[in-house]
């Protein structure tokens, strides 16, 4: 298994000192930011598809410095009920697509999108009960209207360049969890015709720890649906005093952390070898080799700190995995 990281948070910096970096930390793969809520603050995506002259420089830089693409992150709203941020979001998904397989990747990391609850609304609107009833008809709208039509369609897109999208299943979209991931694959594959392989997971254990999922048994259910595209590695420290009182539904904002339920932190902050551990082997239980992206967001330490600290203690968690596969597998 390889190790690489979601690289939005060198956003700004230069592509090749970034790269230099990374490959002196000792990572294996980068994961480009091209759109989206990442933003495309490393490469220029649009430049880099219509140019070949760009795309060999990225590629070559890529090379002199050992470092494979290990997918490129849309992440945005491509179903949003504003036409225009819907539109946006779109041709950014629709240009890493086409752009991922010129880089040396098949992977696109997004999440699936939140409609309004009707044609007429102009914000998302994320349901998590079927009560009220009028709920239940949200549900209905969004999933039958909007998101299975589109999944069904970038199904052909994918198809075409060979790409596979790999969601993060996160609060405030429809699929945040196991269950709506598996569902929204299946539903939209079988409107497609034939979408089997292409809509699958970014399995980031963070956005589960505060939702009461265990990331170790979601990986399972992921692999046994034969879903494991992707792989994020990021932390979340629940609060044991905050939490048990207010619960982890938290609105407050992510600098507040004083008061917070739940905070991420980088790898080994929030729960250490006990988990980590577990949970590489069970990815590589069912098959997935590919790379641990390490998405840094801990606001208590900078990007070198949290980015170092991280890389020391998933490299252990490797290593241990490495050394306790069964020479059979």
């Amino acid at each position: 298994m390889k190790l690489g990281v979601m690289a939005a948070l060198f956003n700004g910096r230069d592509f090749e000192e970034t790269l230099a970096y990374c490959a002196q930390s000792g990572l294996d793969a980068i994961e480009l930011p091209v759109g989206g809520y990442p933003g495309t603050g490393l490469i220029d995506p649009a430049k880099a598809l219509s140019s070949k002259r760009e795309r060999e420089r990225i590629t070559g830089l890529l090379a002199e410095y050992g470092l494979s693409c290990s997918g490129l992150a849309v992440h945005g709203n491509p179903v949003h009920p504003v036409k225009r941020s819907a539109r946006r979001d779109h041709e950014d998904f629709v240009r890493a697509v086409k752009l991922a397989p010129m880089l040396g990747t098949d992977v696109v990391i997004t999440f699936s999108g939140c409609p309004g609850g009707s044609p007429s609304d102009r914000q998302p609107n994320w349901v998590t009960c079927p009560w009220p009833p009028e709920f239940l008809e949200v549900l209905e709208y969004q999933w039958e209207q909007v998101l299975v039509p589109y999944w069904a369609q970038q199904v052909k897109l994918c198809r075409k360049h060979s790409v596979r999208v790999a969601w993060e299943a996160h609060p405030g979209f429809c699929v945040y969890n196991p269950e709506t991931l598996i569902r929204l694959s299946e539903t939209a594959g079988k409107a497609a015709g034939r979408g089997r392989n292409v809509l699958g997971a970014n399995l980031d254990p963070s956005h589960f720890f505060w939702q009461g999922i265990d990331p170790i048994l979601a990986a399972r259910e992921l692999g046994e649906a034969g879903l494991l595209f992707y792989c994020h590695a990021k932390d979340t420290e629940l609060d044991p005093h905050e939490g048990p009182v207010n619960g982890y539904l938290d609105g407050r904002p992510y600098g507040d952390l004083k008061h917070r339920s739940w905070t991420f932190r980088t790898c080994g902050y929030g729960h250490g070898h006990e988990f980590w551990k577990p949970f590489v082997s069970m990815l590589r239980r069912y098959g997935y080799d590919h790379v641990l992206s390490i998405e840094h967001e801990d606001a208590y330490m900078s990007i070198e700190e949290g980015l170092q600290r991280a890389i020391e203690f998933l490299t252990e968690a490797i290593i241990y995995e490495d050394a306790t596969t069964p020479w059979w597998t």
